[in-house]
């Protein structure tokens, strides 16, 4: 349930109505947007009398929420959110975040090389995996805790904020200590004991959407970190499993305008992972931008034939730079900035 107060009320008038929903034993969650304050009921809101609500001085009107989301639904919560990554570093607002770098760390000289190449093509934040979830064993699984070594001195040459995929809730403490934006990745999206935990952080984290999830099924996850006291959550569209196998994934841009419909938090889109294919990545990422998306996270490696991930996916940074000023135009035209 959400209470809208009325333009102008006064202070006692919203003492009164928070205290009326709070005889039902559920919790409110203040929202002040740009036009209106809004209270929302965290709990069982079965016991409150709507009408008796509506006929409070300062109440406009009294609505039932039917989605089991609440930290994340834009009813609760009108405005976007715009979420700082760093200082002067934001996602959801007019300007578009760009994240860029390769699919996993593999040398000091690999990784510096390409975020010092994205950060001049315009990117505003690198992304790196230290930890890498494969499907196979044998496959190359990243570098670990070396890699994220590498990953800050590229931040201390580079000055772009940091984001990687932590796989362990072991890891967490660390992670908060030494990253960025936290990443929760495609297959981790459900993992609860997870995302409970990063409720705790004060860091932004990246929720990509897991593999077959609805998009009720993501809102879901990204309540259990909002319903911690983490509002810094990021929304990932990064494909869905489809029969379609031309495609490493099926991206779904209908989601990113679903999810904006439904939700107040950022939506980026990873066309790396949709398509697992280079050739495809432009493209893809203009029309998440068309599309509305708040940002982009872009796969990019200097040498994608010898790289030891994802190297049929990665663009060059070459590649990357013609593309940054495709977006910038793309973005005027939706009344965003890059």
């Amino acid at each position: 349930m959400v209470v809208i107060m009325k333009p102008g009320h006064t202070r006692e008038e919203l003492d009164r109505a928070i205290k009326e929903m709070e005889k039902s034993g559920v919790n409110v969650m203040i929202s002040r947007g740009s036009e209106t304050t809004i209270l929302g009921a965290e709990g069982n809101a079965a016991g409150i009398d709507t009408e008796k609500m509506e006929a409070l001085p300062g109440v406009e009107r009294v609505m039932r929420v039917s989605e089991p989301y609440k930290k994340a639904n834009r009813k609760y919560h009108p405005d976007d959110s715009v979420i700082e990554i760093a200082l002067g570093v934001t996602v959801g607002g007019k300007k578009l975040l760009v994240v860029a770098g390769p699919c996993s760390v593999e040398s000091e000289e690999q990784i510096t090389g390409v975020a010092k190449s994205v950060k001049e093509a315009g990117a505003q934040a690198l992304r790196g995996g230290a930890f890498k979830p494969r499907t196979s064993p044998y496959s190359f699984q990243g570098m670990g805790y070396a890699g994220l070594d590498l990953l800050e001195k590229a931040r201390v040459r580079t000055g772009l904020p940091v984001v990687t995929e932590l796989m362990s809730t072991d890891d967490i403490d660390y992670f908060a200590e030494h990253v960025d934006v936290i990443q929760v990745g495609a297959r981790n999206m459900q993992n609860f004991d997870l995302l409970k935990r990063l409720g705790k952080v004060d860091k932004p984290v990246l929720l990509k959407r897991g593999l077959s999830a609805t998009i009720e099924e993501w809102l879901m996850s990204a309540e259990y970190i909002l319903a911690g006291g983490n509002e810094r959550v990021i929304l990932c569209e990064r494909g869905v499993r489809t029969f379609e196998n031309f495609t490493r994934n099926t991206l779904d841009l209908s989601a990113v305008l679903a999810v904006k419909k439904q939700s107040h938090l950022p939506v980026v889109v990873d066309p790396s992972h949709a398509s697992g294919q280079a050739w495809m990545v432009e493209r893809l990422s203009l029309a998440a931008i068309a599309a509305g998306a708040d940002g982009l996270i872009i796969e990019v490696h200097n040498d994608p034939v010898h790289a030891l991930c994802d190297g049929q996916q990665s663009i060059t940074p070459a590649q990357f730079g013609d593309l940054m000023g495709k977006v910038g135009k793309i973005a005027a035209c939706v009344d965003r900035e890059v």
